[in-house]
């Protein structure tokens, strides 16, 4: 889809979503806000707790609207929409804006909680390259102990991935290429009809998630272990950040920080959508032993080979301060 369509159409959008919230108190300010997941999905679900946090305790100070998800705006179109000022707040994931900030790719392949993270300066670190490179604050991320396996509508023997295709994202990428996969890239979307069509044997994703999608009915076996950390990012146009009072900023401050202590409910939460996959006739396939180490191994080496290729210094820095 044409880049200034899709921003043109938003826009429209914006403009007269913004007329209603004019009749709000004078020095209340709204933000126009996106999803780059579909509306009550696993990975929206937690910016949509957030969006309602700040319309409930931010009543006469800052409120957030939300103008859609993947229907008026492509994922991969949403980094750029949040950089540019189409919209003020987005929900993405890196993935989706490395060709933006390519460093982003570096976020997945963290160890730690984003507590961790903030506590040990990782945080600024992120911080600072969102905004320097993205023109967009870094406000937080989701996502923490939720990890990400392989899918597949047909057995595996080992840590071998030769002979299959595989849908991929810039998550997986390096790793799965290093495993001999062929690569295709779709956006979610799409994938239940390339699995019905077998135009791919399987896909990466987190453990949750895959029920909200349906792609259970086209899935056969799950690959464990995980691996990587799943990152969902809440960024704000960082000019429209810096025209905010520093009441509106601490209030966004205070709600990432209330939302960010619930990523502790995704323990629980990754066993319920375990039993969930099983019930809905998805095997398990544990690799073990050498097959394990490989895997593990192949996913974090070639994750950091990757961010290193881009900036060897930065990808030190953050390795340093996100295990």
């Amino acid at each position: 889809m044409n880049r200034k369509f899709v921003c043109a159409t938003l826009a429209a959008a914006l403009v007269s979503g913004g007329l209603a919230a004019g009749s709000a108190a004078a020095d209340e300010v709204t933000l126009r806000g996106t999803t780059a997941f579909a509306q009550g999905t696993t990975f929206s679900r937690p910016y949509e707790a957030f969006v309602e946090w700040i319309n409930e305790n931010g009543k006469g100070v800052l409120q957030i609207q939300t103008v859609g998800g993947p229907e008026a705006m492509p994922p991969f179109e949403v980094g750029n929409a949040v950089s540019t000022g189409v919209v003020d707040i987005a929900n993405v994931t890196a993935a989706f804006y490395t060709n933006i900030l390519p460093m982003g790719d570096a976020l997945k392949l963290a160890e730690n909680r984003i507590q961790d993270q903030r506590a040990n300066g990782c945080y600024d670190k992120i911080d600072a390259m969102h905004q320097e490179q993205m023109n967009v604050k870094y406000l937080g991320r989701t996502g923490d102990h939720i990890s990400f396996h392989l899918y597949l509508t047909k057995p595996l023997a080992g840590a071998d991935l030769s002979g299959l295709t595989i849908r991929t994202t810039p998550v997986y990428q390096a790793m799965f290429e290093k495993l001999g996969a062929t690569l295709i890239r779709t956006p979610p979307g799409d994938v239940y009809t390339a699995l019905e069509r077998g135009t791919i044997d399987g896909y990466g994703w987190p453990i949750q998630g895959v029920l909200d999608l349906g792609w259970d009915e086209q899935t056969k076996y799950r690959v464990d272990p995980g691996f990587y950390q799943v990152d969902v990012d809440v960024l704000v146009n960082l000019d429209r950040w810096q025209s905010l009072s520093d009441e509106q900023r601490a209030l966004l401050e205070k709600g990432i920080a209330w939302l960010e202590e619930r990523n502790a409910e995704n323990l629980n939460i990754n066993q319920a959508e375990a039993a969930k996959q099983a019930e809905a006739g998805i095997e398990v396939i544990e690799l073990d032993g050498g097959d394990k180490e490989k895997w593990l191994n192949t996913a974090r080496d070639a994750g950091w080979e990757k961010v290193a290729a881009i900036d060897a210094d930065t990808a030190a820095a953050l390795q340093s301060c996100m295990r």
